[in-house]
């Protein structure tokens, strides 16, 4: 029961949880341009700050793209399916 209260309340603060999440995000971008040693990094791009946060967005986007594609060439079908 404390999730559901725990949900509520966010909900009702969607505004500054959504402020926060992208002050995280800021935040975590800055500390990956100043903290992080890219001098041993494979690929130029890899220098980039930031890289692999958005490479890991488009992955997952590309993920659930493709599953929502896969879901409706086939595996979504209707109740009565058996029924014919």
């Amino acid at each position: 029961m404390k999730l559901a209260l725990f949900i509520e309340f966010l909900r009702a603060r969607i505004k500054l949880l959504i402020r926060v999440c992208l002050g995280v995000l800021a935040l975590l971008i800055v500390a990956d341009a100043v903290l992080v040693d890219k001098e041993h990094a494979h690929t130029t791009i890899e220098h980039l700050p930031a890289f692999w946060s958005v490479f890991g967005f488009l992955g997952c986007a590309v993920i659930i793209l493709a599953s929502k594609w896969f879901g409706h060439t086939g595996i979504m079908t209707r109740e009565d399916y058996y029924d014919e």
